[in-house]
């Protein structure tokens, strides 16, 4: 007795000795579980709230300028020559938006996001269009930031550029287990790269402008015979790829729940913060770029060749390169932190899966994490990592949003008519005027280029959206127990597939005959040699069940049962028929590729048979 108890004490050792190891790594990759109790402390402060929330934004201004000479440059140095006044109309909308995403922060110190404004002012079917077109921008926002990343560091390191898709894929990886961790984790640990951005670009663009160091050796050349000549049409497909600079900007008002109190207040300052530096920088390369007639040559981007001419090719242009690396790949960070909240909030009123309302070990809603990981590592092997084939459907998707969220707003303040309602509709009107306007101009120029791939998108989530909030009615509708009373079955029949004389069939007829007195044990011969001495065995055994075997010409087990236990509830029309199947449990995890998995392709075939209950009655085999 004590040699047997010590055999079972030995295999649980062994099978907890497994689950430990995978918590051991889980806890090293992710962290010790956090009570929930302490939500209220992984809060962001407006330091890090900027790092979080606005590494997206402020991403943008190293290649939306790129983006907008891209364009510009096929008319030659005429077009290059109109990025000022381009440029200058992109600083006007950020503008708009800015202030007028500031009023919203203030209306929704819960949390302003495009869905939920949308939803409360315009009805739910604009609400589920804007959160169909933010979940699809967040996923565009990791793939476009993280390749944009790696050209980066491509442009620094030409050897690198065949191992593209790996980088980027990394990169994703890196920033979705940083996340994982939790909101305040990934906080401190992506301040720095923020910050340190900011320092080198702010650095690049004053020493360009004061232009002391003398790097600059004279831009290439522009062809004068350009393929387009400079037309309005030309203009607005610069403006539409320039304004790639604004995505981003609406992540504030999204997480204005993961600040610390007074959460308005301090969004709203982070709002302003953001805005005056991505303006900032936006305005001041392309200025630069102006000036010194820079564009887009071969594996160098822009932002590389102004940092040549700021530093050279010294320490400086490569420790440039590396915060712009840091920060592209970080902008991914933005949607880790804004993505899996607009999941849990959808997932919450029924129009995403229930599990991406679920919060983590580390507080954070970890499936969304891993969704968008998963989306977003797809979809830049797909594209193969290429910045300039993702742009095109990038920044749709934010433009839709904003106007939704912006005609929201102006329903509401003429709705509730609050001190100063007027001045604040005029705001939010403006920015939904101007911000519809650019979705007309992304659409129509973008269209052929990729653009129809957003729209598509957008359409299919929304009929998504539909489709599980359906299933989700249905199924309450189904459970509800309002209009439904008990009714306890009157008769009960349980069928014991058994393939012979064994221990294991011994326990499962004990249990059995526990349930119910009218038990029936079944066998399937596969052998037609066997079924005599099958039959004779079970006689001698004597188990005061009798045995039916089923010859089976085909050698299949599960059909013939399910004929079986078919007949069985025809012939006796059971209010609950019960399948109890003995399973033997072997020592050894690895001991189950041994044996044939019988019983799991029975669970499996009579899942969906109404009234048929089944349970398994184990037999633990020893060492």
């Amino acid at each position: 007795m004590n040699r047997r108890s010590s055999r079972r004490s030995g295999i649980g050792r062994a099978r907890s000795l497994v689950s430990a190891d995978w918590r051991v790594v889980k806890r090293f990759l992710v962290g010790r579980p956090l009570e929930t109790l302490r939500l209220g402390s992984e809060r962001l402060s407006k330091a890090t709230g900027l790092a979080v929330l606005s590494s997206d934004a402020l991403s943008s201004s190293a290649y939306a300028t790129e983006q907008m000479l891209l364009v510009l440059m096929l008319a030659g140095a005429s077009g290059a020559a109109f990025s000022l006044e381009v440029g200058g109309f992109i600083l006007l909308l950020l503008g708009i938006v800015v202030v007028s995403y500031r009023q919203t922060v203030h209306a929704y110190p819960g949390g302003g996001g495009a869905y939920f404004v949308a939803k409360e002012n315009l009805g739910t079917n604009f609400g589920l269009v804007a959160a169909a077109a933010l979940l699809v921008d967040y996923v565009l926002t990791v793939t476009v930031s993280v390749a944009a990343g790696v050209d980066a560091i491509t442009s620094a390191f030409p050897p690198l550029t065949p191992h593209r898709v790996g980088l980027g894929v990394a990169a994703i990886l890196v920033v979705a287990l940083g996340n994982l961790r939790g909101v305040r984790e990934s906080g401190a640990l992506f301040s720095v790269p923020t910050y340190f951005f900011i320092l080198m670009f702010g650095a690049m663009l004053a020493v360009n402008v004061v232009h002391p160091l003398g790097y600059w050796r004279g831009s290439a050349a522009v062809a004068e015979n350009a393929a387009e000549p400079v037309t309005l049409w030309l203009l607005l497909k610069a403006f539409a790829s320039g304004c790639s600079a604004l995505t981003g900007v609406e992540a504030v008002s999204n997480g204005v729940p993961a600040f610390r109190a007074p959460e308005s207040k301090n969004a709203a300052t982070v709002m302003v913060w953001m805005g005056l530096i991505l303006g900032a920088f936006f305005a001041g390369s392309t200025y630069v770029a102006y000036h010194h007639a820079v564009l887009p040559v071969g594996d160098q981007t822009v932002i590389s060749q102004l940092g040549h001419g700021a530093f050279g090719n010294g320490p400086l242009y490569f420790a440039l390169q590396v915060s712009t690396t840091c920060i592209l790949i970080l902008a991914a960070n933005t949607s880790f932190a804004d993505f899996p909240r607009l999941a849990s909030i959808l997932g919450g009123d029924a129009y995403m899966p229930r599990q991406l309302a679920n919060r983590g070990d580390r507080l954070v809603f970890s499936n969304g994490i891993l969704v968008l990981a998963i989306v977003a590592g797809v979809l830049l092997w797909l594209f193969g990592g290429h910045t300039s084939a993702l742009i095109h459907l990038y920044a749709i998707g934010v433009f839709v949003s904003f106007t939704l969220s912006q005609a929201g707003m102006v329903l509401r303040f003429i709705r509730r008519r609050e001190a100063a309602w007027r001045r604040h509709a005029a705001v939010s009107a403006v920015g939904a005027t101007a911000t519809a306007i650019v979705v007309v101009i992304e659409l129509t120029t973008k269209f052929a280029d990729g653009a129809w791939i957003t729209a598509v998108l957008i359409a299919l989530l929304v009929f998504a959206f539909y489709v599980t909030h359906a299933h989700y009615t249905f199924y309450a509708r189904q459970l509800s127990s309002k209009a439904w009373r008990p009714v306890w079955p009157r008769k009960h029949v349980v069928v014991v597939p058994v393939a012979g004389v064994s221990k294991s069939t011994a326990g499962a007829l004990a249990y059995a005959l526990l349930l119910s007195g009218n038990v029936r044990a079944v066998a399937v011969a596969t052998d037609p040699a066997r079924v005599q001495r099958m039959q004779d065995e079970w006689d001698l055994w004597d188990s005061g069940v009798p045995l039916e075997v089923l010859i089976s010409p085909y050698r299949a087990i599960v059909g013939p049962l399910l004929q079986y236990i078919g007949k069985v509830q025809e012939e006796e029309q059971p209010d609950w028929l019960t399948v109890v199947l003995p399973e033997v449990v072997p020592a050894r995890w690895w001991h189950s590729f041994l044996h044939n998995q019988t019983v799991l392709a029975i669970k499996a075939a009579l899942l969906f048979r109404k009234h048929t209950v089944v349970t398994s009655v184990p037999y633990h085999l020893k060492r």
